[in-house]
């Protein structure tokens, strides 16, 4: 029997420099090989999957361009 990540309980986290709105924000969950990422204010909705090495590059280039 196969599970599907969707069968998982993912632990999501959210920045603590979040603020109280928390309307532009993501969340994100780490499962082994796996990095989740959703919209804080959707957490029912679409989720993108990075490979541990792909979000590394992702952080990267987005910190380096804030």
């Amino acid at each position: 029997m196969s599970t599907t990540t969707s069968e998982l309980a993912l632990t999501w986290r959210k920045s603590s420099h979040s603020g109280p709105e928390g309307d532009a924000c993501i969340e994100v969950a780490a499962r082994p090989g796996t990095v989740h990422v959703r919209d804080s204010k959707d957490a029912d909705g679409a989720r993108l999957a990075f490979a541990p090495d792909q979000w590394t590059a992702f952080v990267g280039y987005a910190a380096a361009r804030a």
